[in-house]
């Protein structure tokens, strides 16, 4: 992100990095950085005002157990005491409402990342078979339900049996789970939500996620064209490859 925003003429790129969270490797790619720990919402916005900060991106994840061990400041607090519901969208969106409040826009996660979006079709490994794409086509109506009430985004099929559904653990967790279960040859469906907010939580493929898929001997990967983020495509698609992975996009 930081090397496409400069690539794309950005001139200052600053970071506000969290503690056990960001790697630190970023430090490398930007012009300063601010380390902080997760729940340090007046510290943030502090930061960005002290350094006339007016455009922000949210980048990378923070791990979703750590949503338990929060050690919130009295700005986060008063933002969590008016939430009804605290999943990743409802706080998102009330972090960026209080980013506009000291002039500075969240950006659209996909910024100067759009060579990185997943186009449509094959991406890499060999063609479907058809229950592979009878597997897909389920798992993408459970997945996008389930998106929908903001339970999660993952769902592994194996021969038209849902195996696993993401919740609070994560795609990972979701995959080794799957894989597990399903013992070989299952499908991985991960979706946008019906009304994504492509400012934050917007999907993302790695290579820890081809990784964990060749661990849990997955054999595709379906993601929404468009929306879903191929980070270090490449790499992504020469691991797939060579591990007899297919990634779909639709």
């Amino acid at each position: 992100m930081a090397d496409a925003a400069r690539k794309a003429g950005v001139k200052k790129i600053i970071a506000a990095a969290f503690t056990g969270e960001t790697d630190p490797g970023l430090e490398q790619h930007v012009d300063l950085i601010e380390w902080m720990r997760v729940g340090q919402l007046n510290r943030l916005l502090k930061f960005f005002r002290a350094q006339d900060i007016h455009h922000a991106i949210m980048a990378g994840q923070i791990a979703p157990k750590n949503l338990f061990d929060l050690r919130p400041d009295w700005k986060a607090l008063m933002l969590l005491g008016k939430l009804k519901q605290r999943n990743a969208e409802s706080i998102f969106a009330a972090i960026a409402d209080e980013l506009g409040n000291v002039d500075v826009e969240l950006l659209p996660a996909t910024t100067f990342l759009e060579d990185s979006l997943a186009p449509s079709g094959l991406i890499a490994g060999p063609k479907l078979s058809r229950q592979e794409q009878d597997d897909v086509d389920l798992g993408w109506k459970i997945a996008k339900e389930v998106a929908r009430l903001d339970i999660g985004q993952t769902i592994v099929v194996k021969n038209g049996t849902v195996v696993a559904v993401e919740a609070l653990e994560g795609t990972s967790e979701t995959i080794k789970r799957g894989g597990a279960l399903a013992r070989e040859g299952a499908i991985m469906v991960k979706v946008a939500k019906p009304k994504q907010d492509m400012r934050f939580d917007v999907p993302v493929i790695g290579l820890e996620t081809i990784r964990i898929c060749t661990e849990a001997r997955l054999r595709v990967v379906a993601v929404e064209a468009g929306k879903t983020l191929l980070l270090e495509r490449d790499s992504i698609v020469d691991l797939a490859n060579r591990a007899k992975i297919s990634i779909v996009a639709r």
